[in-house]
């Protein structure tokens, strides 16, 4: 076999038009930022406001940023999010399905049909509404990434958020069915799985002597990880680096999965 010709230029993303749920907050904005800082255009779509944070550190990076106010769980939405990027730049060439919510109960009993339903609809149904719109403009062009976020929950049980538990296991299956569609079209669908990272959402388990010992002890690598720890999976997944990479769930946890 012959050395190919490979380059760093693989990692590129120069001149490609992406779409972010969730973007511009918790594990979201450092994937924009990733995405920004190799040549990407950043769209950002949440339920949050433009936080500004998020758009300047787009946009230090040389790129264009564009923001959408949008609930995607509503119908309609998440075409009303796929025709902005297409209107504003003409294509879709990259998808991260990030926007997410945990509820967590003490007690399973506890958990109730609203907060099942209220989980489902933003990890899971968002994630499929998305792929469905965005994936016919890719098969046009014959090429698209899509990266769906999973969770260590999509293969650990689901203790105080069932419903987290069974959104994130869906998310495996919908990346590996998705990706068993589109792989032929040159359309490369896979998830990363974070393990725990220290965000906002994280502060009060962080705080929690106990809590945090016990997690932190469970990690080989003995600390949490830090935005700057994804950043380059997104980057690698959504470059022609990763051309074959199909149906994948790369996991990124500092080895909490093998302990």
């Amino acid at each position: 076999m012959n050395i190919p010709d490979f380059t760093m230029d693989f990692f590129s993303l120069k001149g490609k038009n992406a779409i972010v749920t969730g973007g511009n907050s918790g594990l979201g904005q450092p994937f924009s930022v990733a995405l920004a800082k190799a040549g990407a255009n950043v769209m950002v779509a949440s339920i949050l406001e433009d936080d500004g944070q998020t758009r300047e550190w787009v946009e230090d990076c040389g790129v264009e940023y564009h923001y959408i106010h949008s609930n995607i769980t509503e119908e309609g939405e998440c075409k009303r999010v796929v025709d902005a990027c297409l209107d504003t730049w003409g294509s879709v060439d990259i998808l991260v399905n990030c926007a997410g919510i945990s509820i967590n109960k003490e007690n399973v009993t506890e958990f109730n049909r609203s907060d099942w339903d209220k989980m489902i609809a933003v990890n899971l149904t968002a994630a499929f509404e998305m792929i469905h719109e965005a994936s016919p403009h890719m098969l046009k062009q014959r090429s698209g990434k899509i990266i769906n976020i999973a969770s260590l929950y999509a293969f650990l049980g689901g203790r105080w958020s069932p419903a987290y538990a069974a959104s994130k296991h869906g998310i495996v299956g919908l990346t590996k069915a998705m990706s068993d569609e589109l792989a032929e079209f040159n359309i490369q669908v896979n998830a990363i799985a974070p393990g725990y990272f220290a965000t906002k959402l994280t502060e009060k388990t962080r705080s929690d002597q106990k809590r945090n010992e016990g997690i932190v002890s469970h990690i080989p690598a003995n600390r949490w990880g830090t935005a700057t720890d994804l950043m380059g999976s997104c980057v690698y997944l959504s470059s022609d680096a990763s051309n074959y990479v199909n149906g994948t769930v790369l996991t990124i946890d500092g080895g909490f999965l093998i302990r």
